[in-house]
């Protein structure tokens, strides 16, 4: 196993080396590792039920790896998990922004969390929700926006101190098609202008683009990794979507 302190880890955004985790008697995750070099954009692709989630919960330090390490721009996330955690950008799944506060006030409290002066703060503030086209709605309460502004504010959240690394889970369930293309194609813009490296946990493939790295997640197991072309050449299909779908046919169904 590699030893998340070596000079390749360093130069990783992330990696993910060895990590198993059970919940009790059933495994979740077993033996999953990769990387993601610094502006890298990789997909972790996989059904309801893969892992995905319970690998982000490993990699924020909401669970404790029994098994592997995980590291962030170097930093061990289990040994030393404050400059690991500082380095990420989270939007989760489930929504988490206070629908009783204006879409600033969520803003200007998870900043003061992370312990951004106030000026800082809002210049911040103000430059996320000014890419995102939401600047118009700072003053709104989150509880009257639709789903996709809400979650162009949790985006801008996660963006606020300026991490290296974003991690996204499954950020644009029940968003409609422009909505989320237009999420899609912002998150790839911060990877080729800010060097941020992203990865975009979903089970939904036209979001993925030729360009991206797949990490393809099975029962817990990688079942392929690389960019689309190599995926689906090693899978012997047509396309990313049937590669998709042979990788992960159950024996049952096969």
């Amino acid at each position: 196993m590699s030893d998340p302190k070596s000079n390749d880890s360093s130069r990783q955004a992330l990696h993910v080396d060895g990590i198993s985790f059970s919940y009790g008697a059933k495994p979740a995750l077993s033996d999953v590792g990769f990387k993601i070099a610094p502006g890298g954009f990789t997909v972790l692709l996989g059904q309801n039920g893969a892992g995905k989630t319970t690998l982000f919960s490993l990699i924020t330090r909401l669970y404790d790896a029994g098994q592997g390490t995980i590291a962030v721009v170097g930093h061990n996330v289990q040994t030393v998990p404050l400059p690991a955690l500082a380095e990420m950008g989270v939007v989760f799944q489930q929504p988490t922004l206070d629908l009783d506060l204006s879409v600033m006030q969520n803003l200007r409290y998870h900043a003061a969390l992370r312990g951004m002066r106030k000026r800082e703060a809002i210049a911040r503030i103000e430059t996320e929700l000014k890419r995102l086209g939401m600047e118009e709605r700072q003053n709104e309460k989150v509880r009257t926006l639709n789903s996709g502004h809400r979650r162009r504010v949790e985006i801008a959240r996660a963006l606020l101190h300026r991490p290296r690394l974003l991690l996204l889970d499954e950020p644009t369930v029940g968003l409609d098609a422009p909505t989320r293309q237009t999420i899609i194609d912002h998150i790839h813009h911060l990877c080729e202008d800010e060097g941020i490296a992203v990865l975009w946990a979903t089970h939904l493939i036209d979001e993925i683009l030729p360009s991206d790295r797949v990490v393809l997640l099975h029962e817990g197991r990688i079942q392929a990794e690389g960019i689309v072309a190599d995926i689906v050449r090693t899978a012997g299909v047509a396309t990313i979507s049937d590669a998709f779908t042979k990788l992960t046919r159950t024996e049952d169904a096969a």
